[in-house]
């Protein structure tokens, strides 16, 4: 189909997702009052930006900062609060108990491992937590 004069032509530009860039969806260095007490202002515009991603849909299981301790998620994901059964998030499903997560913060290695059977599970889950952490710690060290 031809444009008609003085028309402008035709785009079929997708429209820009939210999760394209999830961290960039506030201008760089606004810190939600929430969170205005926090030393580190890194981490502080990191915690505000993903609140704001997740509103706009990003998955909670896929942040590296946690709302709740206000840290980076390698520093608390060892808290019983980060224990989602449902979802299987530091869960062994077949012994019924919360899994034990290591973070070498100098080798950046996360591990984790059921108390009871010692396995690791093998589960999305594990390797979303696994993921998340090092992001976690990427992203605290990143200068």
């Amino acid at each position: 189909m031809d444009a008609q004069p003085g028309s402008a032509p035709a785009t079929t530009a997708e429209p820009t997702s939210p999760r394209r860039n999830r961290l960039a969806l506030r201008p760089a260095g606004v810190v939600d009052a929430r969170y205005a007490d926090v030393a580190d202002q890194r981490l502080a515009r990191t915690l505000t930006a993903e609140d704001q991603s997740e509103e706009d849909g990003l998955d909670a299981l896929e942040r590296v900062t946690c709302r709740t301790h206000r840290r980076w998620l390698h520093d608390c994901v060892a808290s019983p609060l980060h224990v989602v059964i449902v979802t299987g998030t530091r869960w062994c499903r077949a012994c019924e108990c919360a899994l034990n997560v290591a973070v070498d913060q100098l080798a950046g290695d996360v591990s984790v491992h059921c108390p009871s059977c010692g396995e690791t599970p093998a589960t999305r889950a594990t390797r979303q937590l696994v993921r998340a952490c090092r992001a976690s710690l990427a992203a605290a060290h990143d200068h």
